[in-house]
């Protein structure tokens, strides 16, 4: 196949570069040439900006194209109406965060947010949801029946911009006490960018439309377990203090970003979404102990300065060391009744 990707050069367009390149498709990439311009020398780059600069897209023609960088509106509706001759299938990488309200259990047909039009032109932690929806009408409006739209939740492994995961592989590897948040027992879904994107470019192959959430593991898993799975691969003397929501959210603690992978029990719907209609399509995952094993070698061999920063993502994520051995020492000396 000929597949267009718009991006392919952070993340989960690398992934996917790699991933098509292994099945033998052959890979064109449209970006800007400013984030890592020296990947894939083997395959056809074409410089351009999506935003008003399409030109370079030419008269070319793609089996397929693949969205990965699309954010605004109107700058996925201009995409996907140049591609609309010009490809045969179109896929959108979306999110999770489209739905209005999660609820635990949340499929595909659950309700998306909106937003006002006075709000379309920036990417914030509130809009980035309810514009992701958007982008998908627009790409569903220019393939109708030819669009995969895809859902996916916290995407992590090697080459994640956000430090959401990798964050806690450094911390805990680093050792000593781990101020850990909330409750063990807490669901949480993640997955590794390199399955989605082994499972994207087969769903691709197959000319597969319509809506995917697409997150995991099947198998339920605990914050807990994720966390100690970082320990047992680091081989650390970690040892986690779990301190109670309602002290961290008094003290200002910012759930998702500075202790990523938390988030307190109102909001935990977001980390119980229903993604069977993925898994019943063929989407796998490895075990989190490759996944963890990976970023942590992909983490010490890639210094923290000069990663590049994805639109939307406050970066990078986790707590600053003497903030969280502030907090340890406020958690152990706090009154508790019965105590002596």
């Amino acid at each position: 196949m000929r597949l267009l990707l718009l991006g392919g050069t952070l993340f989960l367009g690398r992934h996917l570069v790699e991933a098509a390149g292994a099945r033998g498709h052959h890979v064109t990439l449209f970006h800007r040439g400013r984030t890592n311009p020296q990947l894939f020398p083997d395959a056809e780059h074409l410089l351009g900006d999506r935003d008003g600069g399409l030109e370079a897209l030419g008269g070319g023609r793609w089996d397929a194209v693949i969205d990965t960088s699309g954010y605004l509106p109107r700058v996925v509706r201009a995409a996907a109406e140049r591609m609309a001759v010009a490809a045969a299938h179109y896929t959108f990488i979306s999110s999770i965060s489209v739905y209005a309200e999660p609820q635990p259990g949340l499929d595909e047909s659950a309700a998306v947010a909106t937003i006002d039009s006075d709000h379309l032109e920036g990417v914030t932690g509130e809009s980035y949801g309810a514009l992701k929806a958007l982008c998908e009408r627009a790409v569903e409006s220019a393939f109708p029946g030819r669009a995969l739209l895809v859902r996916p939740g916290l995407l992590v492994g090697p080459h994640d911009p956000t430090d959401r995961f990798t964050w806690w592989v450094r911390r805990i590897a680093r050792g000593g006490e781990v101020l850990a948040p909330g409750d063990p027992g807490a669901q949480v879904q993640l997955i590794d960018a390199r399955d989605l994107a082994a499972w994207v470019v087969a769903m691709v192959e197959r000319g597969e439309a319509g809506v995917f959430n697409a997150t995991g593991p099947p198998a339920r898993l605990t914050l807990g377990r994720a966390l100690e799975t970082c320990r047992e691969v680091s081989g650390s003397d970690a040892r986690f203090t779990w301190i109670d929501e309602a002290f961290l959210l008094e003290r200002g603690v910012q759930p998702w970003s500075e202790l990523p992978l938390w988030v307190p029990r109102a909001d935990a719907a977001f980390l119980q979404v229903d993604c069977r209609r993925a898994w019943s399509a063929g989407l796998r995952f490895r075990a989190l102990e490759q996944t963890a094993r990976d970023t942590l070698e992909w983490d010490r061999d890639t210094p923290l300065a000069g990663r590049p920063e994805k639109p939307g993502v406050s970066f990078p994520a986790g707590m600053d060391p003497e903030r969280e051995a502030g907090l340890l020492r406020e958690w152990h000396a706090r009154p508790v009744s019965g105590r002596a």
